[in-house]
């Protein structure tokens, strides 16, 4: 399948999020991934963003903030995942196979001409074995 088959431009809304700031490493950002998850106890239902800032070279693991959350008494930060217009390549595949895949796929997303690199690229964990990858375009 080619790449133009597999990406298509959607446009997202922006979400409220509390998060997990890590480095831009595998190893820390697993650590961040377990951090996260064992702050919030249960995943049932919760929607989770995985957010890599190129500027900052900053990565964080993000969950949707829910009305009742308190962040801070979770020990976690509060931010936004900006809204606008996508590039997405989806990805399907088990954990942990399927992470394998991300980082390729977000380098086949990077080559479009109107890829905005000043803005976050995001993973949307639409399911267990699905991925949404968003590179930011102009």
């Amino acid at each position: 399948m080619s790449k133009e088959q597999r990406q298509t431009l959607v446009e997202r809304g922006e979400v409220a999020v509390m998060f997990v700031r890590t480095e831009d490493d595998q190893a820390s950002i697993t650590r961040a991934w377990a951090e996260l998850e064992q702050a919030l106890g249960s995943l049932r239902g919760r929607k989770f963003y995985g957010v890599f800032d190129p500027v900052s070279r900053e990565y964080r693991a993000c969950v949707e903030r829910r009305v009742n959350d308190e962040p801070h008494a979770l020990g976690l930060e509060l931010a936004t995942v900006a809204g606008g217009r996508y590039a997405r390549e989806r990805l399907h595949g088990d954990p942990p196979d399927v992470y394998a895949l991300i980082a390729p796929a977000f380098e086949r997303l990077s080559q479009r001409t109107d890829c905005d690199r000043q803005r976050p690229s995001v993973e949307f964990y639409r399911r267990r074995d699905v991925i949404d990858l968003l590179q930011p375009v102009v």
